[in-house]
Formats: structure tokens, C-alpha cells, sequence
């Protein structure tokens, strides 16, 4: 019988081959035809292994996938993967698949779709090498990450209900690095009115929306403090009519990353004690939006699995370590639910939504998939 490794290492191929059809099927996130297709492919290849899929059918976004050794299974590790992407319908026939030396590259490759062959091989090898570890899985494919997994959220939260562990299988990191942290992500939108009227004859009876939203935005841009993880950036603003009529309205769009929850309910309360004051008089503002992702923050027990992701490195040479970062993912669910939970399980990728760097190290592929499926062994130990 082979090892993981060995096996993962002969069946590089047809993992290749695999990456290579998903990559270029485009599957933006609105993009529902597309996203089906990846989640068809999925679908019936777990099928093929013997496995139960249940499919969350949606109108805007593509379907949801549950995958399990049995419909009636309790397992007691959680796997998520996104199959959307962020790219444009006609982004795969423009930049197809392609590898150059030892790297993939093309729309998705590294998020995540990578991520999809290594997740299966992983289940294959466990199957080949007579562990029935795999059966203690229970994946999730969602089909809205990108856009803050809108409809697939209460799907993960219901599936980590009684989970032991959860896996997110995004991209891993250089240095043989996953992702222990992750900051929750909020937007936020400030519309302020004011009153119209000719900036050259009748200046006073204007009330400038512009002038007000000008103060609001030094007093957000100073809520930062990137030393606690704490970062607030105004992205974006428009306003006004014309450069000689006083503006009656403006917007700014807000980008609030946290790194705790604390955190996610005292800047919540600054942002709408700013909304609310008002510098120029006769100005009204109207805040909407939130925290919308969680951070990921380490739990009970997320030390513990570190450890045994970390014993499952050293089995194939591989020196694990720990990295915290900005950017949000599904992982925040299973995290505020008390399960312990890591991210970054999949094949190393760096540069991810870029249009030309995105790419996949092909090295890491077999190593990387043997990680995951010996930490799935070991877990299953527990």
C-alpha cells in the first residue's frame, strides 16, 4: 500500500488536470451558471466516491454543497471551501491556465480552487490507505464567500453546531504558515443632505453636504490605531451636483477592520457617535451598514490543534507556523461559534483577486494535500 505522500505525488496529474477545468470555467460570485458548474464538478466526483451530498439550491448565487459520509453521519471536523471567485464573467477565456516552471497561474487558482482538488485528494488518500478517518468530515462548498457569504452563512453556523474542529482551506501561506487570525471586516455608508443653492449669488442659504461629510472623514480617518490591528479607511466618496452650486448631498464609504470583537463594538459606537454630531448646521446624516464578518479569534482548543497540524507537518518535513492577517473568511463563523478553527489548510498561493499574479507553487500541491488529510487522521484520534 502507498503512504499519503507517494500517492498524492502519483496522482499529480490527474490533480493538474482537474485544477486545470475548474480554473478556467469563469464562477464569479454573480455568476450562478458558472458557480454551478464548479459545484457539478464537485459533486460528482464525491459522489463517485460514495459519499452523500446535499445540495442547498439558490436563486441569486450559486448552490450550496454538503458533503458527508452518510446522511445521518456525526462527524466532528468541518472542511470549508468557496467555489466562488471574484473575477468577471470572460476573465478564464482571456487568461486560461497556464503553468510556468513550478507555478499555476490563472483566475482562482489559488482562491481557491487549488484548494477544491487538494480537499478531495486528501478524502482519496485517506480512502487508499485503509483510514477511515475521512468519515469523520463533514465539507462544506459554499457558493457567496466573496461577497460575505450571505446565503451560506447560516449553513456553516448549523453545520458547526457540535464540531470538535473546523478547517478552512484557503490558500497557505509561505514558510509552511496557516492562519490562525483573521480581522472581522465591517462596511460602512454615511449619506449626509444638505440644502442646495448657488455657490456665487446665494452661498448662505446653502447648507454644504460635502463640507459636513469633510469632517466626518479626518474624524473617521483618525479612529486608526494600526498598532492594536485597528484600521478605518475612508475608500470611497462622491457628492454634489456641480462645482458652482453648494452640494446638497454626499456619500463616503467606509472599510472597518477589526481584530477582536471588543474592538468591532467600540468602533461601531464611535462611527455612529460621528454620523450623529453635526458640524455644519442643517446637514442630517443617515449611517447604515455594520460588522458584517467576525474576526476569527483564537478559542479554547485552537492551541491544541495547532499542535496536531503541527505533528502532522513534522511526519512530512514540514515546520508549521502560525501567521495572523487582515483579510476575512468563512473561518470567522465556525471561530465565533467556539470551534476550534484554522485557515490557510490549502496548497501554498499567494496574490489573490489579481488580475495577472495569482498563482499556485504545484511543489507545495501533494505535500500540502498530505498535510491536510494526516491532520484529518490524527484529529479523527481524538
Amino acid at each position: 500500500m502507498d503512504t499519503i505522500e507517494s500517492y498524492l505525488e502519483k496522482k499529480m496529474p490527474e490533480m493538474n488536470s482537474m485544477l486545470e477545468q475548474l480554473v478556467n470555467i469563469d464562477s464569479g460570485s454573480y455568476y450562478k451558471e458558472g458557480v454551478d458548474k464548479i459545484g457539478t464538478i464537485i459533486r460528482e466526483k464525491f459522489e463517485e466516491m460514495g459519499m452523500y451530498v446535499k445540495v442547498h439550491r439558490e436563486t441569486e448565487f450559486g448552490d450550496h454543497l454538503e458533503i458527508k459520509y452518510q446522511e445521518e453521519s456525526d462527524p466532528k471536523i468541518i472542511i470549508i471551501a468557496h467555489m466562488d471567485t471574484v473575477f468577471p464573467i470572460g476573465e478564464a477565456e482571456k487568461r486560461p491556465y497556464k503553468i510556468i516552471g513550478d507555478k499555476a497561474y490563472g483566475p482562482g487558482v489559488s482562491d481557491e480552487k487549488a484548494s477544491h482538488v487538494s480537499v478531495l485528494y486528501a478524502i482519496k488518500a485517506l480512502m487508499e490507505n485503509g483510514s477511515e478517518a475521512w468519515k469523520n468530515v463533514h465539507l462544506i462548498f459554499n457558493s457567496d464567500e466573496e461577497v460575505g457569504s450571505r446565503t451560506s452563512k447560516a449553513i456553516i453556523k448549523e453545520a458547526a453546531e457540535g464540531k470538535a474542529f473546523s478547517l478552512v482551506v484557503e490558500s497557505g501561506r509561505p514558510g509552511d504558515a496557516i492562519v490562525t487570525e483573521r480581522k472581522g471586516i465591517g462596511r460602512f455608508i454615511f449619506d449626509v443632505k444638505g440644502k442646495s443653492a448657488h455657490a456665487g449669488v446665494e452661498p448662505e442659504r446653502g447648507k454644504s453636504a460635502i463640507e459636513e461629510l469633510a469632517h466626518k472623514i479626518i474624524k473617521l480617518q483618525n479612529l486608526n490605531d494600526l498598532e492594536q490591528g485597528l484600521s478605518v479607511n475612508v475608500g470611497l466618496i462622491q457628492g454634489g451636483i456641480s462645482s458652482n452650486t453648494i452640494a446638497p448631498e454626499a456619500q463616503a464609504q467606509v472599510d472597518v477592520r477589526v481584530k477582536n470583537m471588543n474592538q468591532a463594538n467600540e468602533i461601531t459606537s464611535k462611527i455612529t457617535e460621528i454620523a450623529n454630531d453635526e458640524e455644519v448646521k442643517g446637514t442630517t446624516t443617515e449611517l447604515s451598514g455594520r460588522i458584517g464578518r467576525p474576526p476569527m479569534e483564537k478559542v479554547e482548543g485552537t492551541e491544541k490543534l495547532l499542535n496536531v497540524i503541527r505533528a502532522a507537518g513534522e511526519e512530512i518535513g514540514m515546520s508549521i507556523q502560525e501567521v495572523s492577517t487582515g483579510g476575512g473568511s468563512d473561518a470567522a463563523y465556525t471561530s465565533i461559534e467556539g470551534v476550534p478553527t484554522v485557515d490557510g489548510m490549502g496548497p501554498l498561493g499567494e496574490f489573490s483577486h489579481s488580475e495577472t499574479d495569482e498563482y499556485v507553487d504545484l511543489k507545495t500541491f501533494p505535500k500540502r494535500t498530505a498535510l491536510l488529510a494526516k491532520t484529518i487522521e490524527r484529529l479523527s484520534r481524538i
